[in-house]
């Protein structure tokens, strides 16, 4: 296993109708057609030789748009055993039913996380209303992936479709939920863009609050993120890309012309990950940092 990327979207699936929201983010990332289907995606992970961390978000509440939902993406981990874990997606406005299909996609459906997007699905995570869904997920010793900073979902739609950046700020809501719940393992996906010193200071001072680096092509990563990244973040910060908007190989190479010190590279590309998602060496599923 050469890599974990930590942030990768399965295609839609197929019988859904095309989202709005997806539209926007193929437009704003310039993601050309036709998208790969999931037989192509598997066949590029498999020639990287890197596992991919599998997502999508349910903001049905938010946008109306019909899930891809958990059984599709518990679907295709089973399709491609090795290659894929999968994380659960619930729509956090939906109550008793999000925290009741959330025991589902990590018991009888064998996820290993939960996905939240806080812009997209228009909430803030530290309301208490929130909390029983922590609360599953430290029962399952699973991590939770918040979206953070700038969202490209809705740009450039009229008011963005009405969806607003606030929620996406670290401070206070992810400092306030790992203080909560120290039990849960945090990642903070992408920089967090413009509030990377919030995202800086929630990692370093909570020890259950990791980072991804997906999202943004690295030579565009705010450059004091990065310091830390290679100094005091060294065990915190995970490889991501952002499938399909941003490709692991695209990510990758513009990698490379960042200095990074050797000592860092197993742990941003492997390690951390490993003990985030509970992988074992072989690249099964393990105990995590939150069993």
């Amino acid at each position: 296993m050469r890599a974990i990327d930590m942030h990768v979207h399965p295609p839609r699936r197929s019988e859904l109708p095309e989202s709005a929201i997806e539209e926007s983010l193929r437009r704003y990332f310039k993601v050309p057609e036709p998208l790969e289907d999931v037989a192509a995606m598997a066949a590029r992970y498999e020639a990287l030789d890197t596992i991919g961390v599998l997502l999508t978000v349910d903001s049905e509440t938010t946008t109306g748009d019909k899930p891809d939902g958990n059984d599709y993406t518990s679907g295709i981990v089973a399709a491609h055993p090795g290659r894929f874990v999968g994380l659960a997606s619930v729509d956090p406005h939906k109550g008793d039913a999000a925290v009741t299909e959330l025991e589902r996609a990590l018991g009888e459906l064998k996820l290993s996380g939960l996905k939240l997007h806080p812009v997209q699905q228009n909430f803030f995570p530290n309301e208490r209303r929130f909390f029983p869904l922590y609360e599953t997920c430290v029962a399952h010793g699973v991590p939770v992936i918040f979206h953070s900073g700038f969202a490209a979902s809705g740009a450039g739609m009229p008011g963005g479709a009405g969806l607003t950046l606030e929620q996406a700020c670290p401070i206070p809501w992810a400092d306030e939920v790992a203080a909560n719940f120290p039990g849960l393992t945090i990642v903070l996906a992408h920089p967090s863009w413009p509030w990377v010193e919030h995202q800086i200071a929630v990692a370093l001072h909570k020890p259950n609050v990791y980072l991804d680096l997906s999202g943004w092509l690295p030579r565009y990563i705010p450059e004091a993120l990065m310091r830390e990244v290679n100094t005091r973040l060294r065990e915190k910060a995970m490889f991501g890309s952002d499938y399909p908007y941003i490709t692991p190989e695209r990510w990758l190479a513009d990698f490379d012309s960042i200095p990074m010190r050797p000592e860092v590279l197993p742990l941003l590309f492997k390690e951390n990950a490993m003990r985030v998602m509970g992988l074992t060496a072989e690249g099964g599923i393990g105990s995590g940092v939150g069993n």
